[in-house]
């Protein structure tokens, strides 16, 4: 497996559940997800290693904030919108932990009070674009961390065409998150750091 999503063709006869079963029985590499994308299934790789600060600290502020009942989570779950035909893995999720009490291997993505994505070259063009159109119609706050501009965008409002509301920072600025968690985001801890390098002349062992 590389890096670049993977798409593997499902039979074209095959209806939604279908499909979504054969998404649920498929057994990725260690460090791969399986995910339903318009119609095809996608296997791509989970985050980097230098995605790990800007999550930990992205889960701690927004658990902080998350509606009673619900639990934050960045576990590989599996979430379906049968409307749209459609199964994501989310970065980060918030979501009614009484959805989880069901038997299977998918939760309903009516479940979700918020998403978030970091994007990566893999993943990029299903953030901004047809998880950006999923979430928009059900999900109430979606967070798209761009990893290679170094801002994070905040969606809100659904509605059966899409988010109504959108803004936009910079990491290092703060921003709203709207109801139903209504803090304000420090995004100072997402901006990379830069790798330390030795000092000319240190001694190698």
């Amino acid at each position: 497996m590389t890096e670049r999503p993977a798409s593997i063709d499902p039979p074209s006869a095959g209806a939604f559940e279908d499909i979504l079963r054969i998404v649920e029985e498929l057994d990725p590499p260690d460090g791969y997800k399986a995910e339903l994308i318009r119609g095809k299934i996608v296997v791509s790789s989970w985050s980097k290693l230098h995605y790990l600060r800007p999550m930990r600290r992205l889960r701690a502020q927004v658990e902080a904030h998350a509606p009673d009942g619900h639990v934050t989570e960045t576990s590989p779950f599996l979430f379906v919108f049968p409307p749209a035909e459609r199964g994501f893995g989310p970065d980060l999720f918030v979501a009614d932990e009484s959805a989880f009490d069901a038997e299977g291997r998918h939760a309903d993505g009516a479940a979700l009070s918020l998403v978030a994505e970091l994007t990566s070259d893999s993943t990029k063009d299903a953030d901004w674009l047809d998880k950006l159109d999923t979430y928009g119609r059900i999900v109430p706050v979606y967070l798209v961390l761009d990893m290679q501009v170094q801002e994070v965008s905040v969606f809100w409002d659904p509605s059966p065409r899409g988010y109504r509301s959108r803004t936009n920072v910079p990491f290092g600025r703060p921003v709203r998150v709207p109801a139903p968690f209504d803090f304000e985001l420090d995004t100072s801890e997402f901006i990379r750091r830069a790798p330390e390098t030795e000092p000319e002349g240190a001694a190698r062992g």
